[in-house]
């Protein structure tokens, strides 16, 4: 009937408690009701009877229902309209709202209209929320309080929201300690609690069970990994000059012993063989900054190439320099995952918290084989805490929403001069509009939506996110700072993390030096062979 018209009226007459209280669960449970639904039942009950007919269920205390109950026969035919109020200055009651009789008509008995609004005022009363800590989102903190107890603090930007609302509706935010997220969810399902105060992505699974609120925020689901760092290569002393440059450089290498020669004839005639070492000798000198020519050649021309040839190995030689310095007190790191295609060809085990299952089937089911395959590696139960640790340490990556993920680097994961060993990929897996969990055809839904836009357009939200971020950054050096002085305190030997820090960038290691090393220590191999072979041959005359 609902999915017809979501306007509709429903009439139920029926003299029979057992078949109310029947239809009652089964309208429920068929989700025939929204609250633009209006429901008149009819029946004819003794007011112990209806009382508790009204109070006792979902259907007709909380929606858009009236009962009209026959009090009196013929000739003296008269019915009452009741209604029941969850939230009043009285607290919850069943209220008769209006009389009809054959002679006066309907006649109103209150101010309220007959079918009145139940939710724009709470009165005060406890509506049951769930949570858990998922900052910047929902955050709890243990503070001290002036008795000696201890007193838990909630902050965040959904909390503050949904503080803020609790003053709009006049209500009293009463939190249900839960021992998960299935488990904070499952009280909204069964209607135990109103809302879930931390966003959810309407996934189709979750939807089977539960409705949502107005989109409020954009969950930009990411994933992060460790930072990749250097490793020892042998070709570093082959960076600061491209491929092509090196091959041209070879060339000129090849031919200028040989022209250097030529022009070179008119100097003291020596051996054949020992003239192009000399030669050779000249011009490898003169590359390396090493040498001069001892004699200039006689001839202009000659002169003239030994300018050039002098030209060109300062042009190189400086700009070699240069560039190897940069090379190796800058060096270029690998490239490192940013999307999707790059994720999945990159690592081979992607963690998320028990409720990433649902996540895992939803990819699973997706006609993207990068998807099908993220799906595969997902890897269920580590918090997220774990698996960022894990991405330290497995080169395995760890995924969540965006904001969750910053705020878990800053807290636990960054050191004193704001260094951190992992990053928060560029690109995100999925930009899921998220809202609050709520009941089926919950008939509060527009009220919290009112106020959730009045929020967001307000920007209060992505100030509140923010100032989260940053009161978790300055909390976490502080507790650094607090750390680093009860060690001194206590004598121990404690490392200075910034200044190990600058040392690492400034010094240089084996990961930097070990194309020259073994550059060095090839050049000694080669020297020694023809040291022997030197040395053999001078023996064997």
């Amino acid at each position: 009937v609902r999915m017809g018209s979501r306007c509709v009226r429903v009439v139920v007459v029926s003299h029979d408690p057992v078949f109310l209280d029947t239809f009652a669960e089964w309208s429920l449970k068929g989700r025939l009701l929204v609250w633009a639904t209006k429901l008149l039942v009819v029946t004819s009950l003794p007011l112990p009877q209806l009382h508790a007919l009204l109070s006792s269920h979902w259907t007709f205390s909380m929606m858009n229902t009236i009962l009209l109950n026959l009090d009196d026969t013929p000739p003296n035919l008269r019915y009452s309209v009741y209604t029941h109020l969850p939230y009043s200055p009285d607290g919850a009651q069943v209220l008769r709202v209006a009389v009809w009789t054959p002679r006066h008509g309907l006649r109103l008995l209150t101010a309220l209209p007959l079918f009145p609004e139940k939710f724009s005022n709470f009165h005060g009363a406890e509506v049951n929320v769930t949570g858990k800590p998922w900052p910047p989102y929902w955050v709890e903190e243990q503070q001290e309080a002036a008795d000696g107890s201890l007193v838990t603090i909630y902050t965040g930007c959904d909390y503050l929201s949904l503080e803020t609302i609790s003053h709009t509706l006049n209500f009293t935010i009463n939190i249900i300690p839960t021992a998960s997220w299935g488990e904070a969810v499952k009280k909204v399902e069964e209607r135990v609690a109103f809302i879930t105060a931390v966003f959810h992505v309407p996934l189709p699974e979750r939807k089977k069970k539960h409705d949502f609120t107005r989109i409020y925020e954009y969950n930009q689901m990411s994933f992060t990994l460790a930072k990749p760092g250097l490793k020892p290569s042998l070709d570093s002393l082959f960076y600061p000059l491209t491929g092509e440059v090196w091959a041209w450089v070879l060339v000129v290498l090849l031919f200028m012993p040989a022209i250097y020669y030529m022009v070179s004839r008119g100097r003291e005639k020596q051996c054949g063989r020992l003239r192009v070492a000399a030669e050779v000798l000249e011009v490898m000198g003169i590359l390396v900054g090493q040498n001069l020519p001892q004699q200039l050649p006689p001839i202009t021309s000659g002169r003239l190439l030994v300018v050039a040839w002098l030209v060109f190995a300062l042009i190189i030689g400086t700009v070699y320099r240069g560039n190897l310095t940069a090379a190796l007190t800058l060096p270029k790191y690998p490239p490192r995952p940013e999307t999707v295609e790059q994720l999945v060809d990159t690592v081979h085990k992607v963690t998320m918290p028990p409720f990433g299952e649902l996540w895992r089937q939803f990819f699973a089911g997706s006609d993207s084989e990068v998807y099908k395959k993220l799906a595969r590696m997902m890897m269920i139960g580590p918090s997220t805490r774990e698996g960022l640790q894990m991405a330290i340490e497995q080169n395995t990556a760890n995924m969540a929403a965006r904001r969750y993920l910053s705020n878990m680097i800053v807290e636990h994961f960054t050191e004193a001069d704001g260094t951190t060993r992992l990053y928060l990929a560029r690109e995100t897996l999925f930009p899921g509009q998220s809202a609050w969990p709520i009941p089926h055809d919950a008939p509060y839904q527009s009220q919290l939506d009112r106020c959730l836009i009045a929020i967001i357009e307000a920007g209060l939200y992505e100030k509140w996110s923010d100032d989260t971020v940053s009161q978790t950054r300055r909390r976490s050096q502080r507790r650094q700072r607090e750390y680093l002085a009860q060690q001194l305190q206590q004598g121990q030997q404690v490392v200075d993390e910034t200044a190990e820090s600058d040392k690492s960038i400034i010094a240089l290691t084996v990961t930097h030096m070990q194309g020259p090393l073994v550059f060095i220590l090839l050049g000694l191999f080669l020297a020694g062979v023809v040291f022997a072979v030197e040395v053999s041959m001078t023996y064997n005359k």
